[in-house]
């Protein structure tokens, strides 16, 4: 075989997934990222690099469905790694699948190297400063959990008339993104695959109906302030667990996980209701049948919000590493994508 050229770009990255939803973590091949914040970072990447998300997100050596972890210097000096997360349509805020995730990838490929059963990771987010705990078993990483950041309930009992479905009531909540959540079952929608498409179709009216109709702040960061996705509500297909999430975000993503910055805005709301006392986990479906649990730890105040400090907990896998290139004379060098 011949040699790559040695001007072409090269970027290597680790396959894995938490729960079916897939994460690519990028581990080489980015040109320098300028910024002392992870906030910064995001938007000189979105300003400056963006060809690169499309070159990794879309065909053909992504999907419509894929997702990214591009590992970044952390803004915190006792902090071990920083992360820009990336999609279909742009870079979320947080990801709880994607720390999951990339926390088997980087301690079970050695890239960052602590030893002992018990193990923490302090990871800055563009959403803040996210924990992470894993047991090792055999020398590799089991369960795995992170402490989110302070998630709260934004709006309660919203309405909005849309088009084609009606009347719709909902909820937004803050997990590390911003969610509106609506009753499945009001809406008809049988939460598994074989409804995959009007999941989509319905979502997205959703998102797009309320971001037009809502103004969203974050208490403290403009870059937070938007609606990211919708999370469809229904009920758990195993008795064993207290229900299902489905979340349709960015350009008609389906996350395949239970969504664990959605599982955190789901405990927000179930907390303040009344529904779940401090330590009580709830196990939480995918689309399908994959399970987050979730647990609030303590109550915080966050800006003008009560707020909790949600735990995530759920396992992850590696299925394997990957070496894209990037051939100049390639009219499709920077891809295309179908939803």
């Amino acid at each position: 075989m011949k040699k790559i050229p040695e001007d072409w770009i090269r970027i290597k990255t680790i396959e894995s997934h938490a729960a079916g939803e897939p994460l690519r973590v990028i581990v080489e091949g980015y040109p320098e990222i300028k910024g002392k914040t992870i906030l910064e970072k995001r938007r000189y990447v979105k300003e400056n690099l963006d060809n690169f998300r499309k070159i990794l997100m879309f065909e053909p050596r992504g999907h419509a469905d894929m997702y990214g972890a591009l590992l970044v210097e952390p803004e915190r000096e006792d902090s071990d790694i920083g992360v820009i997360f990336m999609h279909n349509e742009g870079y979320s805020t947080m990801c709880g699948h994607g720390i999951i995730a990339m926390t088997k990838v980087l301690l079970d490929m050695g890239i960052i190297e602590k030893n002992g059963d018990s193990v923490e990771l302090k990871i800055d987010t563009p959403a803040g400063l996210v924990i992470s705990r894993t047991e090792r078993k055999n020398g590799r990483v089991d369960k795995i959990s992170f402490v989110n950041v302070p998630s709260f309930v934004y709006l309660k009992d919203g309405k909005t008339e849309v088009e084609g479905l009606g009347s719709v009531e909902y909820d937004i909540a803050f997990g590390g993104a911003f969610y509106a959540f609506v009753d499945a079952n009001k809406l008809g929608l049988e939460l598994n695959p074989e409804e995959y498409n009007k999941i989509i179709e319905f979502g997205k009216k959703i998102k797009n109906k309320i971001a037009s109709e809502v103004k969203i702040e974050h208490p403290f960061s403009e870059d937070l302030g938007f609606l990211y996705g919708t999370i469809f509500v229904g009920k758990a297909k195993n008795p064993e667990n207290h229900s299902r999430n489905v979340c349709v975000f960015a350009e008609g993503e389906v996350d395949r996980s239970p969504t664990g910055t959605g599982v955190s805005a789901r405990a927000s709301i179930h907390y303040f209701k009344g529904d779940i006392k401090l330590g009580e986990e709830l196990k939480i479906e995918s689309i399908i049948g994959t399970v987050f649990s979730v647990k609030p730890l303590r109550e915080v105040k966050f800006g003008d919000f009560k707020a909790i400090i949600p735990e995530v907990s759920a396992k992850a896998y590696i299925t394997g590493e990957s070496e894209f290139f990037l051939d100049p004379d390639d009219p499709l060098k920077e891809g295309f994508i179908f939803r």
